[in-house]
């Protein structure tokens, strides 16, 4: 099946509050590759490539976040995948 690439940004109140983790666990469960990392203006940032459904599914999940997050926007752009070989945090 065809891999793509999606690329988010996540606002709200999504740091310090288990985001990045839960979608680090959330990405690998699915068996996502790519990587998530915070940025220093408060939003997260994530790239997750698989097959299209998953990738969709997990976008979902970036809607909704971890328990404690506020999320109040995902910014979505679907890329060409780059053949990630796992799923990391960046810091």
């Amino acid at each position: 099946m065809a891999q793509i690439q999606v690329h988010v940004l996540v606002s709200g109140r999504v740091q310090g509050v288990g985001y990045r983790m839960a979608t680090y666990d959330v990405a690998q469960a699915l068996g996502l590759n790519g990587w998530v990392r915070n940025l220093a203006d408060g939003r997260v940032e994530a790239v997750f490539e698989g097959s299209k459904d998953v990738v969709e599914e997990m976008v979902r999940w970036c809607r909704q976040g971890s328990r404690a997050a506020v999320v109040e926007d995902v910014a979505v752009k679907y890329k060409e995948s780059e053949g990630f070989s796992d799923f990391s945090i960046r810091r």
